[in-house]
């Protein structure tokens, strides 16, 4: 009885070889046009990984829990042609499957029903490279003399392990990481374990809350890493010891950026917090991932509450799309300038005076807000600066009190989804009772600078 009632829950997740379609090579994003995938949603990601700094060889085996949006009768997964795929099942069968350019196509023995849920593993092999993406920085798998630089904005998640790789399309994750003792792995959420056997160590995380794939980190060296309660924070931090001198107050100097902006923006959305501080002489910038975020030198404090307003915009609220870019930098970089008037260390009048003072004819005011122009321009100042004088502007027509109403309201009705500039238009006319079509016309669509 319990082999027919198998049997026959199988029978419910396929459909005849011949039926389906498949899923669409790409998200459809704007900007990235083959970045994810269509025709299903994955819940949650196990990676297990076994990585040797020395050789750059990367052993690992994905299991994907998915969910099919349509009846499929393939899918793929975004993944570079760097790393060599040995295996895939689908739902513990065999499945055929190809590689070429940054794309996994997987064909199972027969086509899944909609509306089912499946898993996926993968396992392969190879020596991960680092992209070069459309602004010329480095992403994805970066190398340095201890391990790897790992920041994933844009497109880098595809350089070192398979999925669906837009941003719409959040899951849970489970890291295990197999290293030389000699080294750290650091990732997404809470340190669950940490065993070593011989002369290798095995760290295991638990990212609870759903994750953006670019948001995603799992970097490697030689760290100082601590692990405690500040106030109300789990804060894991891990330092290079080059730079451990520079950072002796970095942990403790989390919560009260924390407690400020849970004043403004509502409750901090994430089991715990940190940052990873790597000697990384090729990259010239830091990424907001999810609970720990990566600098490539020591931050000061404009860049730390940068990167920890981004937990609320950016992480846990995603945008939709790239060109809603805006919606991540614009916020955060205002978060920074209310930290720097708060510590007395520059005025939020002055933030905003010295962005709006750029000269009317510079390139800064040619490119709407709302779309910066492509993938080269996502992380130009015209998207930081403009973005953040757009809610100072917006703070002085609404008062304060609807203002950080919108705020808070954002972040919570979007907690760990996805949203985009016309959710967030059509927000702050509903909170603060304003036609604003005209006020968000000139400083997010339009072309020019705005008058004030």
């Amino acid at each position: 009885m319990k082999r027919f009632l198998a049997l026959a829950a199988a029978a419910l997740l396929t459909v005849s070889a011949s039926s389906g379609a498949p899923g669409d090579p790409g998200g459809g994003d704007p900007y990235f046009p083959g970045q994810g995938n269509g025709g299903y949603d994955a819940g949650h990601y196990d990676l297990v990984f076994d990585y040797n700094p020395s050789s750059n060889v990367l052993r690992g085996v994905a299991t994907i829990s998915a969910r099919t949006t349509q009846e499929l009768s393939r899918f793929n997964l975004d993944l570079t042609a760097d790393l060599d795929v040995s295996e895939v099942t689908v739902n513990g069968a065999p499945a055929t499957f190809t590689q070429g350019g940054t794309e996994l196509v997987v064909t199972p023995v027969a086509a899944l029903a909609s509306g089912r849920a499946f898993t996926v593993v993968v396992t392969y092999k190879g020596r991960p490279k680092h992209v070069v993406d459309p602004d010329g920085s480095r992403g994805g798998w970066i190398r340095t003399s201890d391990g790897v630089f790992n920041a994933n904005e844009p497109q880098g998640a595809m350089t070192w392990y398979p999925g669906n790789h837009h941003m719409t399309d959040k899951a849970t994750y489970r890291f295990s990481v197999t290293v030389p003792s000699t080294r750290v792995a650091v990732a997404n959420g809470d340190l669950i374990s940490r065993k070593s056997t011989g002369d290798r160590t095995t760290y295991v995380w638990d990212a609870k809350e759903p994750m953006a794939g670019y948001l995603t980190t799992v970097t490697i060296g030689k760290f100082r890493l601590t692990d405690t309660k500040i106030g109300k924070y789990r804060t894991i931090v891990a330092v290079d010891p080059k730079l451990a001198d520079k950072a002796a107050n970095l942990a403790e100097r989390h919560a009260p950026v924390l407690d400020y902006f849970a004043s403004l923006f509502g409750p901090y959305p994430f089991s715990s917090t940190g940052a990873i501080v790597d000697h990384a002489p090729k990259v010239d910038y830091a990424l907001e991932t999810q609970t720990r975020p990566i600098y490539a030198e020591v931050p000061g404090e404009g860049l730390l509450a940068h990167e920890l307003a981004h937990q609320w915009f950016g992480d846990s609220v995603t945008p939709s799309r790239w060109q809603d870019i805006w919606l991540n930098e614009g916020f955060a970089t205002y978060a920074e300038w209310l930290w720097q008037d708060k510590i007395g260390e520059r005025s939020l009048q002055t933030s905003f005076d010295t962005a709006y003072a750029t000269a009317a004819k510079d390139a800064f005011w040619k490119t709407p807000t709302a779309d910066p122009g492509g993938p080269a321009a996502l992380f130009h100042d015209r998207v930081y600066n403009r973005g953040a004088m757009t809610l100072h502007v917006l703070r002085s027509k609404v008062g304060d009190t609807a203002f950080f109403q919108i705020l808070r309201t954002w972040a919570a009705e979007h907690k760990y989804g996805n949203a985009d500039t016309p959710a967030f238009i059509a927000l702050s006319e509903r909170v603060s009772g304003h036609d604003l079509s005209g006020f968000f016309a000139e400083w997010l669509f339009k072309p020019g600078k705005p008058a004030l």
